[in-house]
C-alpha cells in the first residue's frame, strides 16, 4: 500500500536490520526514545532501498536494547522480514509528542550549521552519539579543512544556543578540543 504522507511531514524512527524468528518479525534499529513510537500512530511509513514507499500496520514492538522487534501486518515470514533489511521507518511529524524547552529532537539538529561563540563556523551536525552521561553531537567540517570533524559534547556550559528555525547553533569549544581533534 502506497503511503499518502509528503517525506517532508515524515520523520525516521530506526531502520530495519534484520529479522527475528520465523513469524516475520523485524528488528529495527531505533532512532526513538520509546518504542511507543512504533505503535501509537497504528500505521508506519516504510522506505525500501529504491526509495519505494510502502504503509504497514503495527501490531506490536518489543524493546530489546537499541533493538526494536516489531511485528508488521502485512510481514509474515522470516524470509519476508529480512528482504526489508535496510529500509528507513518513519512516523508523521504530527504524531511526536511535544518536547519541553530545550529539549530537541534528533531530526532537528541534524544539519544543523555551528558557530563559535565568535561566530567562526565549524560545520554541521552531522550525527549524534548518545553516551551514557549526554549525548556528543558529530560535526563534520567544510572540505579542505584540516580538521576533519569536532566532537561536542551536548552540555549547557558548550552548546550555548540552538535555534532550530534558522538551523543553527551556537557553542564555546572546551580548552583543548581543536588541538586533540586534528591530530
Amino acid at each position: 500500500m502506497k503511503s499518502s504522507n509528503k517525506l517532508e511531514d515524515l520523520i525516521d524512527i530506526g531502520k530495519i536490520v534484520g529479522a527475528h524468528g520465523i513469524n516475520g518479525v523485524v528488528k529495527v534499529y531505533s532512532y526513538a526514545e520509546s518504542v511507543d513510537c512504533f505503535t501509537a500512530y497504528g500505521r508506519l511509513t516504510v522506505i525500501d532501498l529504491r526509495g519505494q514507499r510502502q504503509t504497514h500496520k503495527a501490531l506490536w514492538a518489543k524493546q530489546y536494547k537499541r533493538i526494536v522487534r516489531l511485528a508488521l501486518e502485512s510481514v509474515g515470514s522470516r524470509s519476508a522480514a529480512e528482504a526489508m533489511a535496510g529500509y528507513r521507518v518513519l512516523i508523521p511529524k504530527k504524531c511526536l509528542p511535544l518536547l519541553e524547552d530545550e529539549v530537541y529532537y534528533w531530526a532537528d539538529l541534524i544539519g544543523m550549521d555551528v558557530f563559535t561563540n565568535d561566530e567562526d563556523y565549524l560545520g554541521r551536525v552531522a550525527e549524534i552519539i548518545p553516551t551514557g552521561a549526554n549525548d556528543v553531537y558529530v560535526v563534520r567540517t567544510l572540505e579542505g579543512n584540516p580538521l576533519k570533524e569536532f566532537l561536542i559534547p551536548a552540555i549547557t556550559s558548550v552548546v550555548l544556543d540552538i535555534d532550530v528555525a534558522h538551523q543553527r547553533m551556537r557553542v564555546e569549544l572546551p580548552d583543548g578540543l581543536i588541538e586533540s581533534t586534528g591530530s
